[in-house]
């Protein structure tokens, strides 16, 4: 017996300084600290969140990255730029931060990830209607909405 992969609770990034981070992080995206430790801070994405840890020392990501959905890709885009932060070309959109974590950003709109309309209501966002390919992906997969 196997148990069914459902989501994913959290990713933990490691980064220098926890408070730096926290500031980085707080230019480019709107967020909610949920929790803070001595050397880690927790940010809330909806029902899921990040843990930024204190303790980075290796070198940038290559392959290894994370995806953050956003409600709106380009104004994470214009946020990032604003900030100094050099991004990929559209329509794709990465980046990395000060500690060389590879981030790629992703709109709501365009992905097959969904969201509980609860949370959706609670986020503020529940007027983000899937792409038409976003819906092909969900429908092939049997999910119907």
């Amino acid at each position: 017996m196997t148990a069914k992969l459902i989501g994913i609770n959290h990713v933990a990034l490691e980064v220098g300084d926890v408070d730096e981070a926290l500031e980085w992080y707080g230019r480019v995206f709107e967020f909610t600290l949920r929790g803070r430790s001595r050397h880690a801070a927790f940010i809330d994405i909806g029902d899921q969140f990040i843990a930024l840890e204190r303790g980075r020392m290796q070198e940038p990501d290559r392959g290894r990255h994370f995806g953050l959905v956003v409600d709106d890709k380009e104004a994470a885009r214009e946020a990032l730029r604003d900030a100094g932060v050099p991004v990929s070309s559209p329509p794709s959109l990465d980046f990395r931060d000060p500690w060389g974590n590879h981030v790629q950003v992703v709109d709501y709109r365009e992905i097959q990830f969904l969201k509980a309309p609860e949370v959706l209501r609670a986020l503020d966002a529940e007027g983000l209607e899937k792409a038409e390919r976003a819906l092909g992906e969900l429908r092939s997969k049997g999910i119907r909405l």
